[in-house]
């Protein structure tokens, strides 16, 4: 399971949806999205409780692996979530390696000394469970909720310890299935705290499963781990404050560090997910690089699918459409070019190449090649009338198809470097959204899409368009379709 947040309580008397869809099938394994909203009869009112998402495999008959069929999309929700899912994979995949870099810097941090500070082994609650047949599929195996219940359960009077009250759960991370239980297994829970952080604490809870013949030889099979983390709240409904908690053993150490490191990455990606104007980039730091990696494509592909487009100019080869939601505006430029989509991929991911087509572009300079696949430029632009020169530092993520009709993705967002601080010559501008999607025609030509979210930072560069006193968006769409076919021509 992915990291899973509860936005809303459900309570007695109120209906549950709970709704759940095959995202995508990859090779042997599938991502499963699961929204459970709840409604008041009283007051029809529906709100979202919440969002996850579950990587499910296919039971083998035999010893080897069951391949998977592509997922048949039939909606354009479909092909949103069929094109996410790969990103979230990617996050699940790289998660280890952030905590890993995480752990070894909060390591340096030292342990709570307060002389009030409570010991962790003072909240260590141990529960077993019987599994039955109830408690299992068509399978045998226990469900996977049922041990999630039973995990929360323990999870909470663990918590209970040090708040003297009912513990709120908020969040569950690191959700993971080591290996599966049946009935007739009997499940031994394991909770503890590993650390508090003012209004919330962090619980780890591990199971191990035995059957008869492993119970008497006290041999357990580990098949479970997640952490939970709680709130809790006085009669006005006010956040409770935790006290501080102290380790005891080497164990407990490690637990105390590793809450440390996934607080800031669960703390980043709540602040990149929460809504945001024209504000401050975020920061490019190991606790969030795969997050904003994820979010800069994730928000391409959320805007280049929205409905509600409309065309506002028609040329040979380049079509101009905006976009308008509220206070905020996004503008598209398609245009029809005549070269294979891989090789106008490669060039226009390559933004050190920019410059030979786009005027704006004045510098263009590499600060940080992160993979193959990730990399952070600085970009200065020449100075509009009225306007001081403008910088940007911008992420540039890009993903090749992993299907023949997806697009090739070059994902444009600005990011706030410690090495790039802005500079008295110019003014720090911000790209919330911003790239390109490329579609193959045939093996000759391809439609390449750009995609900008309007901010104010770019807004100067755009103004004289709009208004129709000039026709710099359409110019730099033809220069960019010249290059392409250039240097095309040229290979």
């Amino acid at each position: 399971m992915d990291d899973i947040q509860f936005e809303e309580a459900a309570r007695v008397g109120q209906i549950i949806a709970i709704r759940a869809k095959v995202n995508r099938a990859f090779k042997t394994s599938m991502e499963v999205g699961i929204k459970v909203t709840v409604q008041d009869v009283l007051t029809n009112a529906e709100k979202i409780v919440s969002v996850a998402y579950a990587t499910y495999v296919a039971k083998p008959v035999g010893a080897g692996k069951v391949e998977l069929k592509p997922v048949e999309l039939l909606s354009a929700e479909d092909h949103l979530e069929h094109s996410l899912a790969i990103e979230r994979r990617r996050i699940r995949l790289g998660y280890v390696q952030v905590f890993q870099k995480l752990m070894q810097e909060s390591n340096k941090e030292d342990t709570c000394e307060e002389k009030d500070a409570v010991s962790t082994e003072h909240t260590h609650v141990q529960s077993t469970e019987l599994v039955l047949p109830p408690h299992a599929n068509h399978h045998g195996n226990t469900f996977g909720g049922q041990i999630m219940a039973w995990m929360q359960t323990v999870a909470s009077i663990s918590a209970s310890r040090l708040c003297c009250s009912h513990p709120i759960l908020k969040s569950v991370n690191m959700f993971k299935f080591w290996g599966p239980s049946f009935v007739g297994d009997r499940l031994v829970f394991n909770a503890i705290v590993n650390n508090t952080f003012h209004n919330s604490v962090e619980v780890g809870v591990r199971v191990e499963a035995y059957n008869c013949e492993e119970w008497i030889k006290d041999q357990p099979r580990h098949i479970n781990s997640a952490f939970l983390i709680f709130s809790a709240v006085n009669d006005k409904g006010e956040l409770l404050t935790f006290p501080r908690v102290k380790p005891t053993t080497q164990d407990g150490v490690r637990r105390y560090h590793g809450a440390i490191a996934r607080r800031r990455i669960r703390l980043t990606r709540k602040c990149m997910l929460s809504a945001k104007g024209d504000k401050p980039s975020d920061a490019w730091e190991t606790s969030n690089q795969a997050y904003l990696s994820y979010s800069n494509i994730a928000a391409l592909t959320h805007l280049a699918r929205k409905p509600g487009w409309d065309i506002t100019k028609t040329l040979d080869n380049v079509k101009i459409w905006t976009h308008e939601e509220g206070a905020v505006l996004s503008f598209k430029v398609e245009m029809q070019v005549k070269v294979p989509s891989h090789v106008a991929f490669s060039l226009l991911s390559d933004f050190s190449l920019r410059q030979r087509w786009d005027r704006h572009f004045q510098t263009c300079e590499v600060l940080q090649a992160v993979s193959e696949e990730e990399k952070i430029y600085h970009v200065t632009s020449a100075p509009m009338t009225g306007h001081q020169p403008r910088d940007f530092v911008i992420l540039v993520s890009q993903r090749q198809p992993c299907r023949p009709q997806e697009p090739y993705t070059v994902a444009v967002r600005s990011v706030t470097l410690k090495a790039m601080p802005p500079s008295p010559e110019f003014c720090r501008s911000e790209i919330l959204c911003a790239g390109f999607q490329i579609y193959s025609n045939s093996s000759s030509s391809c439609t390449v899409c750009y995609f900008n979210q309007v901010t104010s930072g770019v807004m100067p560069y755009l103004a004289a368009n709009l208004t129709g006193s000039s026709k710099s968006i359409e110019d730099t769409a033809m220069e960019c379709i010249k290059f392409l076919e250039l240097k095309d021509s040229e290979c």
